[in-house]
């Protein structure tokens, strides 16, 4: 019989020494989790139990369980790398299924989807003019140009110095002395291509004064501001020019000039706030992935779009999680189903761009581990020889 507990004991720490090895093998492996073998004792029963005098069989092997504590995060350079802090892993696909994964290594395809280095795409929650909403598949990222926005707003905030002097001679943007201030900023036409658009002010009497719009030096329009002996603009905070012709196979602009928190104060003329609501075309500069997962595209016009929310699934019992290799995992019986959810939100972590999570191993642990095993190996070695030299005894007998 002791032989058979002996073998035993050898055959569970070879298991172990196999386990405590893969864990070592891996401790460089991005998002790798460690194993630990579980042992158990082997008694002989029957329908009536185990009696009280009964000596066990030896040790078994019970399970390897799989160690789904944080591994450190360290960063990269790629934006696109991302680490999970919290609970949760990252949910990638290919024809063969979905798979949950730790390791958060991605990069672009040919076709602008996000995968990790087998080609397994990222999933998450796909958007609809220009909002993220409840519906999932692979995360794609635009690569093709983002298609110009014609102006149709301009919104100027200025303080007109109520000491300037009131002009009684008619207007002209070619004269200096014809209006008592002015200021410009580019807007865009349908096709992308930029314009000046000027705001030039007139004083016509103690508190009014007119405002005239030119665009590339063709006038657009004008509007009359009138202000309370407080300084306050009283009408009108919105004046809007339709039908501005830019030029030959451009749409006509529809162009809207807010004057709101334009006022008239005794301080020198100066601009607040200049600014307008389109852009030209842009190209891809860059992809940002907040904490939230949301993707967003830059482009070089100074324009982001979502592209997307990476989705986390969690599970219940994630060490029932069956390994796939490539530090994959799929659901089992055991894990439960998948629960999915953004970043951030119920039991799930957050998450990290430009690093990855590194492999949980204890590299000092595991070495401490590999010496108890080799010596609980040794130790079941010596078992077989004290009982081969007993059997030898015995035969020996005359």
């Amino acid at each position: 019989m002791a032989f058979q507990m002996a073998v035993s004991g050898i055959r569970a720490a070879t298991s172990d020494l196999d386990v405590i090895g893969n864990n070592i093998a891996n401790a460089n492996t991005t998002g790798f989790k460690a194993s630990r073998a579980q042992f158990a004792d082997v008694y002989a029963a029957s329908n009536l139990g185990t009696s009280k005098d009964a000596i066990g069989q030896g040790v078994q092997l019970s399970t390897v369980a799989q160690q789904f504590t944080q591994g450190n995060v360290a960063t990269t350079d790629n934006s696109l790398d991302l680490a999970i802090n919290g609970d949760g892993f990252f949910v990638v696909e290919d024809s063969e299924g979905r798979f949950y994964t730790r390791a958060g290594a991605f990069g672009l395809d040919e076709q602008g989807y996000l995968v990790n280095a087998t080609g397994q795409r990222l999933l998450g929650f796909q958007v609809s003019d220009g909002a993220i909403t409840g519906g999932t598949g692979p995360l794609n990222i635009r690569t093709s140009n983002l298609a110009p926005k014609a102006t149709d707003g301009i919104a100027v905030e200025v303080n007109l110095d109520a000491a300037s002097e009131v002009l009684s001679a008619g207007f002209d943007p070619e004269e200096p002395n014809s209006y008592n201030n002015s200021t410009s900023l580019t807007v865009y036409d349908s096709l992308g291509q930029e314009h000046l658009a000027t705001t030039y002010f007139r004083k016509s009497d103690a508190n009014d004064w007119t405002a005239y719009l030119y665009l590339d030096d063709a006038e657009v329009g004008s509007t009359a501001l009138a202000f309370s002996e407080y300084g306050q603009l009283t009408s009108p905070g919105l004046t809007s020019f339709a039908g501005v012709t830019v030029g030959p196979g451009v749409d006509d602009m529809t162009l809207s000039l807010d004057f709101t928190g334009t006022t008239q104060f005794g301080a020198d003329f100066g601009v607040n706030a200049l600014e307008q609501d389109g852009f030209t075309t842009g190209q891809l500069s860059g992809v940002d992935i907040d904490e939230r997962g949301v993707v967003l595209a830059r482009f070089s016009n100074g324009q982001t779009a979502p592209q997307g929310q990476v989705m986390l699934a969690n599970f219940g019992n994630p060490q029932g999680l069956q390994p796939n290799g490539d530090t994959l995992w799929t659901e089992s019986t055991d894990s439960g189903p998948p629960l999915i959810g953004a970043p951030g939100t119920a039991a799930l972590g957050l998450v990290q761009s430009g690093a990855l999570e590194e492999s949980n191993v204890d590299l000092a642990a595991q070495l401490v581990n590999l010496i108890i095993a080799q010596r609980n190996y040794q130790a079941n070695a010596q078992v077989i020889q004290a009982e081969d030299e007993v059997t030898q005894t015995i035969i020996n007998i005359r």
